[in-house]
């Protein structure tokens, strides 16, 4: 079977390196950078950067932990060299793996449709036509940037921050979601006095984590702005001026500061593509796609980032790549793609897995929840790591984990254990009676779990 993927991000490449381990043969058109969004201007920059500044925070707090540091400052040039590196080093190491399958070509070019069986790619060397048994779109996302005055200079996407070579001295932060917590946090730790705005923050989370952000996120550079809407941006002197409109009223307020960044969102990523040429619908941009990722056109699919609709995670389209290849070449894909951890890097991390406590209400879904707070673990504690707890949601009859909500330092591990007990049909039961490390953060999801069981040492009465 020969496969023809347009895009080499997460969804592309693993897919395409899938296919061709099933023996397929395997056309990757790529127009920009292996690896997409996500190593580019994406997952791995930013946590580059997200690892810089927690060692800021590690610096600062030294002193409680009795190593005098005195005073120190940050280097822009190698703050920004290290993350060139980090990407560059992966880029290659993904275009090597291609090199290990001869059965995959990789080729660098503008694809676009010229019929429902034919891509056209505008190469350096001129064009090129391939026709494939199935075609996959995994284009991506690209930047959003639509408020008025967000073509002002200094007004940034998350792309133009990344490339930023300067540590802004304020900065406002237009969205709460997780793009714009993560540059919250990363920045504020730089330094940058960042004002984050928008309706509610990580409106995505469990209505408890929602709640605690506000207080486990803030810090003495970062302030946030909820409950209104940007309505506009402006050139105010130095500095850019953001007007916005409180929620529940007619009230306007004006915020300033050097940098805005607009993190509302991604878009579907079909520029250029001529989709119609092949028959296939777009929605909003995206790509409309069945329960089997095919488009309204036969042989026609599209994952990841690029379906309109789908949640914009790189792990997922991954899976969705993966699954699809080992179904277009007969074999019946054990993933269960409903389950997908999902984090936030913001400091601390937000982790979450499965429904939030608001979903199984609105869904008429029995259920039984616990909660345990990071001040009450040991390990959590000789870390000074004591912000956040971990919220587990069971079925009635303990027999299914239904969801996991963490926001808290090593959140980003723990999740696992939950996804984990999902994918296996592991109740409160057999999580409760594993015996966990000591002391580990580990021991967060121990006490968690059995406070359902009605038997965690480390709660009064053992939870019940």
């Amino acid at each position: 079977m020969k496969i023809i993927i347009i895009g080499a991000g997460p969804g592309g490449y693993e897919a395409a390196i899938r296919a061709a381990q099933l023996g397929n043969e395997v056309v990757l058109i790529e127009k920009g950078h292996t690896g997409g969004t996500c190593v580019n201007v994406g997952c791995i920059p930013t946590k580059t950067l997200v690892k810089i500044a927690e060692t800021v925070d590690s610096v600062k707090d030294a002193g409680k932990f009795g190593v005098m540091t005195g005073d120190y400052s940050l280097d822009e040039d190698v703050i920004f060299n290290r993350k060139a590196q980090v990407v560059d080093g992966l880029r290659k190491g993904v275009e090597f793996l291609f090199s290990g399958y001869k059965n995959l070509e990789y080729v660098r070019g503008f694809a676009s449709f010229k019929d429902e069986k034919t891509v056209e790619v505008k190469t350096d060397e001129g064009v090129k036509e391939f026709t494939g048994d199935a075609i996959i779109i995994a284009t991506g996302s690209k930047d959003q940037k639509n408020l008025p005055g967000s073509d002002l200079p200094k007004v940034l996407s998350s792309t133009d921050l990344l490339n930023l070579k300067e540590i802004p001295k304020s900065m406002i932060v237009i969205g709460t979601g997780v793009i714009g917590l993560e540059f919250a946090s990363i920045y504020s730790r730089f330094g940058t006095d960042v004002t984050v705005m928008g309706n509610n923050l990580l409106k995505v989370a469990d209505g408890e984590i929602q709640k605690r952000l506000n207080s486990v996120l803030k810090n003495e550079n970062l302030k946030f702005a909820t409950k209104q809407r940007a309505q506009k941006i402006e050139q105010d002197g130095d500095m850019l001026k953001v007007t916005t409109k409180m929620r529940d009223k007619d009230e306007f307020k004006e915020y300033t500061a050097e940098y805005v960044l607009v993190a509302m969102g991604r878009d579907c990523n079909t520029d250029g593509l001529n989709a119609e040429a092949a028959g296939v619908k777009l929605e909003r941009g995206g790509v409309v796609v069945d329960e089997n990722f095919e488009t309204a056109t036969k042989n026609i699919y599209a994952i990841g980032d690029v379906v309109y609709g789908n949640t914009q995670l790189a792990h997922l389209a991954s899976a969705q790549g993966i699954s699809l290849v080992e179904k277009l070449s007969g074999l019946e894909p054990k993933t269960d793609l409903e389950i997908v951890p999902s984090i936030v890097f913001s400091i601390p991390e937000i982790a979450m897995v499965g429904k939030t406590e608001e979903e199984l209400k609105e869904e008429g879904v029995e259920y039984e929840k616990s909660k345990f707070l990071y001040a009450s673990n040991s390990k959590s504690v000789s870390a000074d790591e004591t912000a956040g707890f971990i919220k587990i949601l069971a079925s009635k009859d303990g027999k299914e984990i239904l969801g996991c909500h963490i926001v808290g330092a090593y959140s980003d591990y723990l999740i696992h254990f939950a996804a984990i007990a999902m994918n296996n049909g592991i109740g409160v039961e057999g999580l409760s009676d594993m015996i966990y490390a000591h002391p580990t953060v580990s021991e967060l999801f121990m006490d968690a779990v059995q406070i359902l069981d009605g038997k965690s040492i480390n709660t009064p009465g053992g939870g019940k």
